[in-house]
Order: structure tokens, then sequence, then C-alpha cells
């Protein structure tokens, strides 16, 4: 395949669904070979062939993203099946609700393991044959929750704020081996998670659901959720020639969720243009 990513290899974590998809298919449509990770490896190896099926290299691996087997096994498949790895981009994790009280000590240890640990897993694991590429980059998909919060995402805001410091501190680290650090940080995003979370805040009904998206999608000043594919290409942007010169920073992808007031000048009329 051609595209400004061709002959490049990257690792996607979380690659099976969601924002990881969509980062795995903008990725793949630049012509990289990808290495799609998800929990489910019969689920990770049904999207990796859709996305050779449209002509790129990809392959499935599965297994939990907190275990440091699994990531040592991802980034051996670069090596066997590629001889390389040039791109790593960090995106499984999970959501869970609570505030300091409410939220267990075994919730906690969970968000933290998949959200934290995974991340570190995958860098300290990937990190050493990445550093032999030219062209190296890491992408941490954080949130928005980094930088503000909504009440009772405790754990999930925490986790994210860790993300936003790991990419200043990797970034700085492996500068000395010309690899590039970024996070970009998703304001709501159509995926499988955003959907379970608006099946708690309703009657669970596809109806419902919809409609509570749909409602969260107004406090975007784009009027709208984003979907996969445009985090995806972001994600894409960081990782390729047009972002050389970009390291230690975070994208916020966001529809302008952060640069708006919650407040509304009185009789002001939002317009969206959704």
């Amino acid at each position: 395949m051609v595209g400004e990513l061709a002959g490049r290899v990257a690792l996607i974590t979380g690659g099976s669904r969601g924002i990881g998809r969509g980062a795995a298919e903008a990725l793949a449509a630049q012509g990289a070979a990808v290495i799609v990770h998800g929990l489910d490896m019969a689920e990770a190896e049904t999207v990796a062939a859709e996305i050779a099926a449209g002509g790129a290299m990809a392959v499935g691996i599965g297994g939990p993203i907190d275990n440091a087997t699994t990531m040592a096994a991802a980034v051996d498949l670069a090596r066997e099946r590629f001889g390389q790895l040039d791109m790593l981009v960090a995106s499984a994790g999970i959501q869970r609700y609570g505030d300091a009280v409410s939220t267990t000590p075994a919730q906690w240890a969970e968000v933290m393991a998949v959200n934290v640990t995974g991340v570190y897993l995958a860098a300290h694991y990937a990190l050493p044959l990445i550093r032999k590429s030219p062209t190296g980059a890491l992408v941490i998909v954080a949130s928005v929750q980094g930088h503000a919060t909504q009440n009772q995402v405790l754990s999930y805001t925490a986790g994210k704020g860790a993300l936003h410091a790991m990419t200043r501190a990797m970034a700085v680290d492996e500068a000395a081996y010309g690899v590039r650090v970024n996070s970009i940080s998703p304001g709501s995003v159509d995926t499988p998670m955003l959907r379970a979370s608006a099946a708690e805040h309703c009657d669970g009904t596809a109806e419902g659901v919809e409609r509570v998206l749909s409602e969260w999608g107004t406090a975007h000043a784009l009027g709208r959720i984003a979907t996969p594919a445009e985090v995806g290409a972001a994600i894409a942007f960081l990782c390729g020639p047009g972002a050389a010169f970009v390291t230690g920073a975070d994208l916020r992808v966001d529809g302008g969720l952060t640069a708006r007031l919650a407040a509304p000048l009185p009789g002001n009329k939002q317009e969206s243009t959704a």
C-alpha cells in the first residue's frame, strides 16, 4: 500500500474496538502494517482480517493489557512477522463510576491496572524496538477528563491525568532516541464503552441510548459526539511526518468541549453544526 506511513509497522492496544479500531484503520489506510491487540483474540483477529481485506497488512493478538506476557508477545509478533516496530498507539481502557467513598479498592486497582499500568507495559516492551526506527512514534489515548472532570469518575480521571504526565516524561526520555511521544484527549466518542455508559444513564433501550448520546453531544461546541474514525485520523497525524517536530504534546480532539464555558449568556441561543 502507498501512503505517508508506508513501510512502517504499528502496534495498537485496544485496537479491536472503539478509538483503537479507528486508529488501526486510519494507520492502515496510510500504508502502515498494523498489529491489532484486543482482550479477545478472536475479535482482534476478525478486525485484523477486515483491515487486511482492504489491502493492508494486519495481524491480531489477544490478551489482557495489564499482563506483561501479553505485551511482550505483541512486540515479539511485530519482530517475528515484520522485523520492526515503528509506532505504538496505547488505546485500551475501561471506565468505572464512583467517588472516593463509593469506588472500591478493587475498582480503583482495576482501572489503574488497565488504564495506566497497561500503557506502561506496552511502552516498556515496545520502546526498545521502536528506538531502532528512524521515525519512532508513540501516541497515548488519554481523555479530556485528565484536564477537567465530571462528577463520579474519580479513578478514570486520575488515570487519564497520569497518562498526561507519562506522556511528558516519556517524551523527554525518548527524545534522545528520536522517538516522539504525544497524547490525545478525546471528548465523547461513539464507542462501545460510551454506549455502555449511556445505557447506565437511561432505561437501557436503543432509543434511550441514542437520546443520551445526543444530549451529551450538545455539550460539545460542534453539537455532537465524535466518531472513532475522526479520532483515528488525529492519531495518524501524530504518527506521521506532518507532526515530525511535535513531542510531549496533548492534542484535544474534543469538538470544543473544553473550550466552551458551561454557562451560556442569558438569552444566548446556542447554534449547532450537527
